[in-house]
């Protein structure tokens, strides 16, 4: 199943970047073969293609404190596991999954999860709130920082990652309406906050 690759733009839309996707793809089809055969110079390669996007992701889920952390376990499991990887997808498919897993699994206990999903109506204007002063550029990475996990989680999934709605319902334990109203909720929240 493919997934949107690229970069983001200020507006958060995904910017496709077909031709150094597809030239990833065969330099990670040799590197991954030579680094199951213990080349760490190989993974050291493939590090270095898909750091970025992982780092990316990973800081836009977790919070920025956060995401080294995830970044360099998700690269370990990945190299623990890479003679799992049976090539049915591409290996840049196969990996980002591994790095939403490890992300996913780095979440807090059981009580911080039962508030990520929030339905008080003033967070909204609480979040929304930014300072007026005309030196700001609008920040959109810090507009996604600021907004509950959950809520940041399912954003970062459906819009920026192209995940359906009941695949991040499996991926996150919820309802497919959970995701649904929190995604709605956040598309407001980040539209006030770039019109403030």
């Amino acid at each position: 199943m493919g997934r949107p690759r690229g970069t983001v733009s200020d507006a958060g839309s995904v910017e496709r970047s077909d031709r150094s996707e597809s030239e990833a793809a065969g330099e990670d089809a040799s590197d991954v073969a030579a680094a199951a055969s213990g080349d760490v110079r190989a993974f050291e390669r493939v590090y270095r293609r898909h750091v970025a996007r992982i780092h990316t992701t990973a800081a836009r889920m977790l919070g920025a404190e956060e995401a080294d952390d995830a970044t360099q376990d998700v690269f370990v499991r990945a190299w623990e596991r890479l003679g799992q990887f049976r090539g049915d997808s591409a290996f840049g498919t196969w990996l980002f999954r591994l790095a939403i897993n490890v992300i996913l699994s780095r979440r807090e206990v059981v009580a911080t999860r039962a508030r990520r999903h929030v339905d008080d109506a003033d967070l909204v204007d609480t979040l929304s709130s930014r300072s007026s002063s005309p030196e700001l550029a609008v920040d959109f990475e810090a507009a996604i920082e600021r907004l509950p996990p959950g809520m940041r989680q399912i954003f970062v999934l459906h819009d920026i990652e192209g995940y359906k709605h009941d695949e991040i319902a499996a991926m996150l334990g919820i309802a497919q309406g959970t995701s649904k109203s929190q995604l709605h909720r956040v598309r407001m929240i980040l539209r006030r906050y770039l019109d403030a």
